[in-house]
């Protein structure tokens, strides 16, 4: 899949504090998730890419256009759904829609029909003549999604889609953008802190910490099986296996999701698995390879480790 986000030496300053540092990267298109703690540069670098930071240094390419020479161009190619409301308070769902359309340049009849079919593809066509601010939360987060496709861009810079949204509301956002990345061709970047709406959107994440990118690649590659090391499930005393374990030279320990993980000098020995849990008076449940998930991946990364 092509490039659709370049970034050499891209450096962001708010005055004399640096908000991101000579970030380098070739993000390739599909659903990319933006991963990384308050503070690590998530927004600035969205907003850097819209052109509404301006670059401090270095250089930055969007579809193929120089965020620099080409921001009036870009906009257009780019759909933007901060994190904050983005309605005025008395306008209607459709009013709201309708006048995103027409910043980003479109006719006005072009962009009352497609805020009509963007409003019905959202989920708002009954609300769609009353007033946003009457709207539930989730609602107000379908009209900001509304607006960021209006004028139909190639591209859907998302910060925190699904943020206040209860469980059901969160699953219909997220059908809503699987749906755009999957079956519309249209390319996303999703900040979320939500690891949950990473995996189920998107195949690759690009990992932020302290304005700096740590870690970027496909989220299957980031997520590989550990050589040498298994995760099992037991019935019985954990502390009993764990100090069986110990006592026969193995190293277990409890993993983060409260099962045990087993790492081995040389090859996994199923054999040795099953003697421990005997030994300690367990009963093994189930015994597989031990493979990273995404909250691991990002954990190992933001403590400084190498995955």
């Amino acid at each position: 899949m092509s490039t659709i986000i370049r970034l050499d030496d891209v450096v962001v300053s708010y005055g004399k504090r640096v908000a991101l540092h000579s970030l380098n990267a070739e993000v390739e298109g599909g659903a990319v998730g933006l991963l990384g703690p308050n503070g690590a540069g998530k927004s600035t670098l969205m907003k850097s890419l819209l052109g509404l930071v301006p670059l401090s240094g270095g250089q930055a390419e969007v579809l193929g256009c120089s965020v620099r020479k080409e921001p009036k161009r870009l906009r257009r190619l780019i759909g933007y759904m901060p994190e904050r409301e983005a309605a005025f308070p008395h306008f209607t769902g459709f009013q709201a829609t309708w006048y995103a359309g027409r910043l980003a340049g479109m006719p006005d009849a072009d962009a009352r029909r497609r805020a009509h079919e963007v409003l019905l593809f959202a989920g708002l066509e009954e609300a769609r003549y009353r007033e946003v601010s009457t709207y539930s939360t989730g609602m107000k987060q379908r009209v900001k999604l509304a607006q960021a496709l209006v004028h139909d861009p190639d591209l859907l810079l998302l910060d925190e889609p699904t943020n206040g949204l209860d469980p059901k509301g969160r699953d219909e956002v997220l059908g809503l953008i699987e749906t755009l990345s999957a079956s519309k061709g249209v390319h996303v970047m999703l900040s979320s802190h939500l690891l949950r709406d990473v995996e189920q959107v998107c195949q690759s994440v690009v990992v932020m910490r302290q304005g700096r990118i740590v870690k970027h690649g496909d989220i299957n590659e980031l997520q590989h099986s550990t050589e040498n090391a298994c995760r099992l499930t037991v019935s019985g005393d954990h502390e009993s296996f764990l100090a069986v374990a110990a006592a026969r030279g193995l190293d277990a320990r409890v993993g983060p999701r409260g099962d045990l993980e087993l790492r081995f000098a040389g090859a996994p020995d199923a054999g040795a698995v099953f003697a421990v849990a005997a030994a300690a008076g367990c009963v093994l449940q189930s015994l597989r390879p031990l493979r990273l998930s995404l909250e691991e991946v990002l954990l190992d990364v933001l403590d400084g480790g190498v995955v």
